[in-house]
């Protein structure tokens, strides 16, 4: 069928090649800028910030969740070396599901990292712009007025919840006082104090948007720019987490790690959004392949190496801040800034964190806004853009109207989401793109006239090992966690049926995988990645997955109405 059409590899790289000679891509990129990239784009919001949400909900044990997460982004890295290796272009996922799926699909996981990447960046911003505020209230007497620092409906939501508690006799003292209300009143006075046009309260986030025009400026500037950029980023982001560790491991009381599960597994599960999200990035580094020197040979480092480091980090980390406070006092937008604030002789810390983490979700920022217009000059060669998407500038060699467009896409949303949704609907979008691209090396193993990679995930048959789990894991969920198994038994309601659905796909996707790798012996680490992030997308949420697959239908319907007619693989454009 025409929408499963694929691409192959040879044609590919030949169209790379005749691409170059139109108009190239600066080539700068070794292995130690590549793994540069991963810890830049890794090492961000989810240090700084996520991970004291995670940490309230899970305890200190949050640490087997980064363990877990890990494992899961590990195997699918393999898989996406393996594929870069392959087709070392830019493209990343996309790409290599044109290779593997078709079209269709890859036009999906295109748009899926449009969401990845740009919505993604929403959330970073508004991050960096909660700490650079704070950084500045802390080094001097000017404030960031509270309307200037926050998006609309946030304040609207807060303020209406303020006054509810005002009308109910609660006074402003108590719910400022109060830690699980205090956190309302930012959005109380910013909604109270906004001006007014035409009716129309003005409230938006400043810093988030200067940020974004910032580091779409550098990154429209040139890859060489960008890379000297994050490599000091990233030097200096390591270096402060790593003074954090040492410092805050002399003020561990052990007492604060009894119990590691406080809320138990369902807690823990919590925060899994939260711990995803911190290590989303590390697939950018693909988006660079046409950037580097050799990238057969240093893409499936830098990828793999970034992992490790940031785990390891990530781990120590956890356990430093729950070992610092007791976990329920995490749930704060500063975490790391939060436990040294609380001691005393290290309030000179928390300034540096301060700093430390506006530089590190620069970076991030930055690897984000280098990935997706790479993602859409792929797109806009093969006909499923327009053409304006794969222009290059002539004198900075960048995707110079592509790196415009992810600007704005940025810019646009930080008027009026918040980052909760932000972060859980970037998750969705990055695990689906993660299993196509475990399941994309399933297929090509399948395949036997597909050309040899110079990078090779190492094979262990899954032919039993699969269905092995599937069957232990229905065992451990019947004798061991009862409770959990009545509650997905139960349809009290259409919302609670709702709710149990993605789980539901889960176990029935388990099932339909477990008969696939029995019967076609497929490759073990690329079917636990899939699994695994599989699994994770499970968690989420139904509403998650409704914005995805709403999303979804919206990149569906310009396939159709655009893509699909103007492919360079549609018959009439061949």
């Amino acid at each position: 069928m025409s929408l499963f059409r694929k691409k192959n590899v040879e044609d590919i790289l030949k169209n790379a090649a005749e691409e170059s000679h139109q108009g190239s891509l600066a080539k700068h990129l070794g292995v130690r800028d590549l793994t540069g990239f991963g810890i830049a784009a890794i090492i961000g919001a989810g240090i700084f910030s996520t991970i004291g949400q995670a940490s309230a909900n899970g305890g200190p044990g949050v640490i087997f969740l980064f363990i877990f997460t890990a494992l899961a982004c590990s195997f699918a890295a393999f898989a996406y070396a393996e594929f870069a290796s392959l087709i070392p272009v830019s493209g990343s996922a996309y790409t290599y599901s044109y290779v593997a799926f078709g079209e269709l699909f890859a036009w999906v996981i295109g748009w899926a990292l449009i969401m990845e990447y740009a919505i993604g960046n929403v959330t970073v911003a508004i991050s960096w712009s909660d700490y650079f505020t704070s950084l500045i209230a802390n080094v001097s007497d000017y404030r960031v007025q509270e309307w200037l620092c926050l998006d609309y409906f946030t304040a609207r939501y807060n303020y209406e919840q303020v006054l509810a508690f005002l009308i109910s006799g609660t006074s402003l003292d108590e719910i400022k006082s109060a830690p699980s209300t205090a956190g309302l009143m930012e959005g109380y006075k910013a909604f109270s104090s906004a001006p007014q046009i035409f009716g129309v309260k003005i409230i938006f986030d400043l810093p988030a948007l200067v940020i974004n025009v910032l580091i779409t400026m550098l990154v429209y500037r040139g890859i060489k720019e960008s890379r000297n950029a994050s490599n000091l980023m990233v030097l200096i982001k390591i270096a402060v987490v790593l003074v954090v560790i040492f410092v805050g491991a002399f003020y561990i009381d052990a007492k604060n790690w009894n119990p590691m599960l406080p809320n138990g597994i369902n807690g823990l599960l919590k925060g899994i959004s939260a711990v995803f999200f911190a290590y989303i990035g590390f697939d950018a580094i693909s988006t660079t392949a046409e950037e580097c020197r050799n990238p057969q040979r240093d893409l499936p480092r830098g990828i793999l190496y970034s992992i490790v480091i940031c785990t390891v980090l990530y781990v120590a980390i956890a356990l430093v801040i729950t070992g610092m406070v007791n976990y329920s006092e995490l749930n704060v937008g500063d975490p790391l800034a939060y436990v040294f604030e609380k001691i005393k002789s290290l309030h000179w810390l928390s300034g540096v964190i301060a700093i430390s983490a506006v530089v590190a979700m620069s970076s991030v920022m930055l690897v984000f806004q280098l990935g997706q217009p790479r993602i859409w000059m792929s797109m806009s060669r093969d006909g499923l853009l327009p053409p304006a998407f794969a222009r290059i500038h002539p004198k900075f060699k960048t995707p110079s109207f592509s790196t415009i467009i992810t600007g704005l896409l940025v810019a646009i949303p930080i008027f009026f989401v918040d980052i909760t949704m932000v972060t859980d609907i970037c998750s969705a979008g990055t695990l689906f793109a993660f299993c196509l691209v475990c399941g994309g090396v399933l297929k090509l193993r399948m395949d036997p006239t597909a050309p040899p990679s110079k990078f090779k995930t190492p094979y262990v048959n899954a032919k039993y090992i699969v269905p092995s789990l599937f069957v232990l894991t229905n065992v451990l969920l019947y004798t061991q966690n009862k409770v959990a198994l009545d509650y997905y038994l139960k349809f009290e309601s259409f919302h609670a049926f709702m709710t149990k659905v993605p789980v539901y796909a889960f176990f029935i996707g388990f099932a339909i995988f477990s008969y696939m790798a029995f019967k076609h012996n497929f490759s073990l680490i690329p079917s636990l990645g899939l699994l695994c992030c599989f699994y994770m997308l499970s968690q989420l949420g139904y509403k998650n997955w409704l914005y995805f697959s709403a999303w979804l239908i919206i990149g569906l319907i310009i396939y159709f109405a655009y893509g699909r007619k103007h492919s360079k693989l549609a018959p009439l454009n061949k």
